[in-house]
């Protein structure tokens, strides 16, 4: 099938169409990511039409191995890590990533490398008709047949494939991988996934395959019972980090960790102390569920996934905007924590990096997160608050932000502009406070170019209209 749509390409007149023509297409679909859900079910949310869609292309999603990543918090570095380890062992390596940072190119990326802009515009003018011909195709879908179809074109040896929300109705959920795994799992996106850790668990175990191997972090007993029961009923093998594979934390700095790790039922060639280039205690789980998806491949006869390219891929995995240190002292540090329970960890991280700091909090938060339960967890280390909105469409307005901080006795600053909010609490700094931005994705973004332009440095930023919200 794939041959043969290359073969009836090669004969066409190909379209052409301009970079930010080709955003505008894409952001005129239907995107969920700017505009509320209002039923997660497959209703809406038709993986027969995604099927449809990718038939069109000749199915290129079939043209190499996969790896796939679900779950609420951790699924973002484990992919990178997954893609480092496969990159270190020589393969050329697809990722696929959401949301993004500075430009909707980072969502595709082979070897570190985004799509070209000309190269993104050609795509989405081929599969133009394609889209046309199946009623109802939203923008993530389009952009995963986009993504799947540019690997197949440049020949990729892996595709590290992570999910964009939930996981049994994502339209990443069309691929059988060699594993699939489940990060860390909350409560987030409740109104859509569920109000439960079970019925979370059962959203995201949607992507467990029969006899496909499964790797889960530790998950509370309610979801582990859900992906227990999924697994079984699919006989997929499943391998769990903490029972399994346990890690212990040895030494940090601010450039780097080590953990040692090690199977719990039998020697494993995986065993053994570990470089971590990413901080944060919460890396240190990833790290053990990336460690113990590469041991299950290679014993499943992978080679490429040997423990050298482990140690190498893990030293060198780049994950901006997780636990990011843009300077040391006074400390500035950005992080995309978003829910409650990501709160938590980055407070417990925040005492253990830097154990005598108290901290000047830019905060900014999508108006459907639990704004109150997340405060809770971050303003216990804050002497001083401001209160911002990225770009996107569904940031919080600053003054709701506000109110939340105020009904927990703290007052905050309003300062609808994040670069604004930035400037404000670093003329702040001195021995002792650092500055902390988080709540959001789309806040840590516009921090972030916000100090690499203060600073004059280079970042991946798009052109103006590469977020025409």
């Amino acid at each position: 099938m794939w041959l043969l749509y290359l073969y009836r390409q090669a004969g066409q007149k190909k379209e052409t169409m301009e970079y930010h023509d080709a955003l505008r297409y894409l952001y005129g679909l239907i995107d969920y990511e700017k505009r509320r859900i209002e039923n997660y079910t497959p209703r809406e949310f038709k993986l027969e039409r995604v099927e449809q869609f990718l038939e069109k292309l000749g199915n290129p999603h079939h043209s190499y191995p996969t790896l796939h990543i679900a779950g609420t918090k951790g699924k973002g570095s484990v992919s990178a890590m997954l893609a480092s380890i496969a990159r270190a062992a020589g393969l050329r390596t697809a990722l696929y990533i959401s949301p993004h940072l500075h430009t909707y190119r980072e969502r595709i990326q082979i070897d570190g490398e985004p799509i070209a802009r000309e190269t993104l515009a050609d795509l989405v003018a081929e599969v133009r008709p394609a889209v046309e011909g199946v009623e109802g195709l939203t923008l993530f879908e389009v952009t995963t047949g986009i993504a799947f179809l540019y690997f197949a074109r440049q020949h990729v040896d892996i595709g590290v494939i992570e999910v964009g929300l939930g996981g049994r109705l994502d339209a990443t959920n069309v691929i059988t991988p060699e594993v699939s795994i489940i990060t860390s799992l909350s409560l987030d996106h409740t109104r859509l996934l569920g109000n439960t850790l079970a019925e979370i668990a059962r959203e995201k175990g949607g992507i467990i395959k029969p006899g496909v191997p499964v790797v889960s972090a530790p998950q509370k007993p309610e979801a582990m019972a859900v992906l227990e029961a999924i697994a079984a009923e699919r006989a997929a093998p499943l391998t769990v980090v903490g029972q399994d594979w346990a890690w212990e934390a040895l030494q940090h700095d601010l450039e780097r960790q080590t953990i040692t790790v090690r199977r719990t039922h039998a020697p494993s060639a995986f065993d053994g102390v570990y470089t971590l280039s990413l901080l944060g205690d919460f890396q240190q789980e990833n790290a053990t569920v990336a460690i113990a998806t590469a041991a299950g491949l290679y014993e499943n006869g992978l080679a490429w996934a040997t423990p050298a390219a482990v140690h190498d891929g893990l030293a060198q995995t780049q994950w901006p905007g997780r636990m990011e240190i843009l300077q040391r002292e006074p400390p500035v540090v950005i992080d995309c924590a978003h829910n409650p329970y990501s709160a938590e960890t980055l407070a417990h991280s925040l005492k253990t990096w830097f154990p005598d700091t108290r901290w000047l909090l830019v905060f900014g938060a999508s108006s459907d997160k639990d704004v109150s339960h997340v405060l809770e967890a971050l303003l216990p280390l804050c002497e001083r608050v401001w209160v911002t909105r990225s770009y996107h469409p569904r940031s919080s307005a600053p003054e709701a932000l506000a109110a939340h901080c105020a009904a927990l006795g703290k007052q905050a600053d309003i300062m609808p502009e994040p670069s604004h909010a930035l400037a404000a609490a670093l003329e702040h700094l001195k021995p002792g406070l650092g500055v902390i931005t988080t709540g959001s994705v789309f806040l840590v973004a516009d921090v972030r170019a916000a100090w690499a332009h203060q600073k004059g440095l280079s970042l991946p930023l798009g052109d103006w209209d590469d977020e025409p919200w």
